[in-house]
């Protein structure tokens, strides 16, 4: 079985019904999962923020944080977009 994967797929930011900005996420998967890739030294509370932006700017409610460190783990963040 083949999933769809798109790399650096760029999300529009609105505000008031008006384009303000852009995102890039690394990887969206069957437009239903947002896969974010982190090689930094440590994993910090910015890169969850980050993560929770993307989804928030989508109708995509799952996002996976995927950290390759010195101790790779990864964080499963979901926001409803209802």
């Amino acid at each position: 079985m083949e999933l769809k994967c798109e790399k650096q797929k760029q999300i529009a930011v609105y505000y008031q019904d008006k384009i303000v900005g852009k995102y890039f996420a690394d990887i969206i998967v069957e437009n239903k999962v947002i896969l974010e890739l982190k090689a930094a030294e440590s994993l910090k509370e910015e890169h969850e923020f980050q993560l929770i932006n993307y989804l928030k700017a989508t109708d995509i409610e799952v996002g996976l944080l995927l950290y390759f460190g010195k101790k790779p783990h990864f964080k499963r963040k979901i926001f409803s977009n209802k």
